[in-house]
């Protein structure tokens, strides 16, 4: 299957490997149009990029994702968020829906959970679009 080249996914993670496995999962659907390795890199590729998606690592250094998610929110962003996480906790999940998530997905069922919650985020920025005119 060829990749939806008109979906934009920004990844930001700062382990490495984790980072390259997301980014060969997301690539065989989506355009990973850029990644970030921290949560200063993460703000400024979101606003040079205006993905349609931003999968973002709770633990970075100099902005960790919660604090970035807030920082994206306040500045009007309207990408979809889907944080990917070694934490399997419900405090971290209940504040990543706090800060604006779309998706949570633990580390260990990267492989298996991160296009589901990628394409659960897409369908409801759809939904959230204001119908196109003569549609």
């Amino acid at each position: 299957m060829s990749p939806d080249t008109h979906v934009r996914i920004l990844l930001a993670d700062d382990h490495p490997a984790a980072r390259d496995q997301a980014r060969q999962v997301l690539a065989e659907h989506w355009d990973v149009a850029g990644v970030a390795e921290n949560g200063i890199e993460l703000l400024g590729a979101a606003v040079r990029l205006d993905p349609d998606v931003i999968v973002l690592d709770i633990a970075m250094p100099l902005m960790d994702g919660f604090a970035a998610a807030r920082s994206l929110r306040r500045t009007g962003s309207r990408s979809r968020l889907v944080f990917l996480s070694v934490w399997d906790d419900a405090d971290y999940m209940d504040e990543a829906t706090r800060v604006g998530a779309d998706g949570y997905v633990v580390k260990s069922r990267l492989a298996s959970d991160l296009v589901p919650a990628v394409a659960g985020a897409l369908e409801r920025r759809r939904s959230d679009e204001p119908p196109q005119e003569g549609r």
